[in-house]
């Protein structure tokens, strides 16, 4: 596994282990207080916990072996898992905490134990911002200095992208849950409470349709990141061998790349040697881009500049 998909894990890890914490504590303050919001919350860190097994299900299985159904292996697998949590933080997060607010707006019923599910929720978001701090520690290490919402456009790499989304739409979940509660305490007013649970399954089916833009865009099939793809133009117009190049085509594929290139080559005294400068390009690139596992170059004549 290569270090992207090792800090992918890592931060799995740590949001899986924050909302398994959180998914029981809130559970039983719902329970307790009798809280639509922290009903709805409880929900949402259940359904965290099932995206990130999704996730690792996701990363397992994009480390099966090339077979002759796959021969370019199955690293783009994760794209489909990444949807399937993309799709569940919709529904059974965002739908979910909408529709329990609705109903709690037609049989409002008043917060028991307020103190209790004020507690729940600030340790939700001591246990949210440890998950948010891992992710956002492995998200610095490959982001080359990019802002998170560059970032966030430009990754190739789905699985962190949603744990990022996921932390990110919890913590404001859990703002707006601590005021919904807040308020119908100081007002009596049990509303409060069933329109928090509204705005947090609001919250989450925004981030969820952009974490789903996002993922489509990956299925679909896009190119290395906009720097990788300038740096690999560069590098082979940097060889020796090589002219220029005429067209350049790259693919994510999971956590691994395919180059597809088109190049004039500097005259050579035989066809043998043609071939001899083309895999000296190519091993270069697999040796400055290690993750790039395959390599198609097809020598042309630019016919443009004749």
């Amino acid at each position: 596994m290569s270090s992207h998909s090792d800090g992918s894990t890592k931060a799995i890890f740590y949001a899986l282990g924050a909302n398994g914490g959180i998914a029981i504590s809130k559970f039983a303050a719902a329970a307790f207080t009798g809280s639509g919001a922290m009903l709805a919350e409880a929900i949402h860190s259940l359904a965290d916990c099932v995206n990130q097994i999704f996730l690792l299900l996701g990363l397992k299985e994009a480390q099966r072996p090339v077979d002759a159904s796959h021969p370019m292996g199955y690293g783009r697998v994760v794209y489909f898992w990444a949807m399937m949590v993309a799709l569940l933080l919709f529904f059974m997060g965002g739908a979910f905490s909408v529709l329990e607010g609705i109903k709690h707006l037609d049989h409002p019923e008043p917060i028991k134990n307020p103190l209790v599910a004020i507690a729940v929720l600030g340790i939700s978001v001591l246990l949210e911002g440890f998950s948010l701090y891992g992710a956002m520690k492995e998200i610095r290490k490959i982001s080359g200095g990019k802002s998170f919402f560059t970032w966030f456009r430009e990754t190739r790499q789905s699985e962190l992208m949603v744990v990022a989304g996921e932390d990110i739409a919890a913590l404001a979940g859990l703002a707006i849950a601590f005021f919904a509660v807040s308020l119908s305490v100081v007002t009596g007013n049990p509303f409060w409470d069933a329109a928090g649970s509204i705005l947090v399954g609001i919250l989450l089916m925004i981030i969820a349709f952009f974490v789903i833009r996002e993922v489509k865009a990956m299925i679909t099939g896009e190119s290395a990141a906009p720097e990788v793809n300038a740096a690999i133009k560069a590098h082979i117009e940097n060889h020796p061998q090589v002219d220029h190049v005429i067209n350049l085509i790259t693919l994510q594929w999971g956590d691994q790349l395919m180059i597809a290139v088109q190049a004039k080559m500097q005259a050579q005294a035989s066809d043998v040697a043609l071939i001899a400068a083309i895999n000296e390009v190519e091993e270069s690139l697999q040796e400055q881009w290690p993750h790039a596992k395959w390599c198609f170059f097809e020598p042309d004549i630019d016919s443009s500049k004749e």
